[in-house]
């Protein structure tokens, strides 16, 4: 696709159902990927495993996770009888800066370090080789990156000369409450972390509850600046902020 197909389409989806945006996705690459950690994500499992059975799905293991979610990720390959990718990262640099640094160097020094070795290179090796992937990215959900989040995008972030990548956020539009309508309606597998407080849940040294009427994100990376809440998977949501 050249950057006027992409700008069309994006015309064409702007502010479209879930269904329609991920069915478009669908329709336009073969060797497209829906990135897979939370809620959000099985939600858009649900919907794509009707369009296309075979739907390739990958999740990062970065090692820190909650036992929780690694059930999580179980009972989600189960329910739907799909292979789940699990992408690791890389054990000699993830090694060296354990040895340099500890294994919590990130309330000192900030996450992206961490977050670059454990998620950001595992991404990075996988997206080289697609065409497009998929996201359960919303635009409500972060304080200060998110707000302006298209419903398709060139993805500035991971694409190369060689290799521009396509990213799709069919969930752009939709709040926390659509997704667990959908959960609830269609009885979606959760990650069982949601009903002891936790809503956004990424690493555990890293995530924690939040307080009623806290936002979402609050519980990530308490300890940074609100507005950075960003672990590198979606750069191109900072760059727009600068």
């Amino acid at each position: 696709m050249t950057s006027f197909d992409i700008a069309a389409l994006q015309a064409e989806l702007q502010g479209q159902k879930p269904r329609k945006i991920l069915k478009a996705a669908l329709e336009q690459f073969d060797n497209i990927a829906i990135s897979f950690s939370g809620a959000e994500d099985v939600v858009l499992i649900d919907m794509a495993v009707k369009i296309r059975p075979d739907i390739q799905v990958f999740s990062l293991d970065t090692g820190r996770l909650h036992p929780e979610t690694y059930r999580f990720i179980e009972k989600v390959r189960e329910h739907y009888g799909i292979p789940i990718e699990l992408l690791t990262p890389d054990h000699a640099i993830l090694d060296e800066m354990v040895k340099t640094k500890g294994l919590f160097s990130f309330y000192r020094d900030g996450h992206q370090e961490c977050c670059g070795i454990r998620k950001v290179d595992s991404l990075k090796r996988k997206l080289a080789g697609l065409d497009a992937w998929i996201t359960g990215q919303r635009k409500d959900q972060s304080v200060g990156t998110r707000q302006d989040l298209p419903e398709i995008q060139i993805d500035t972030a991971f694409s190369t000369p060689e290799h521009q990548l396509i990213k799709f956020n069919p969930l752009a539009n939709w709040s926390s409450a659509q997704v667990w309508d959908h959960i609830e309606a269609y009885q979606v597998p959760y990650n069982e972390l949601h009903e002891k407080g936790f809503i956004s849940i990424g690493c555990e040294p890293c995530t924690r509850p939040v307080l009623p009427n806290q936002h979402e994100r609050a519980g990530r990376w308490w300890w940074e600046d609100a507005t950075k809440k960003e672990c590198g998977l979606h750069a191109a949501n900072l760059d727009r902020q600068e």
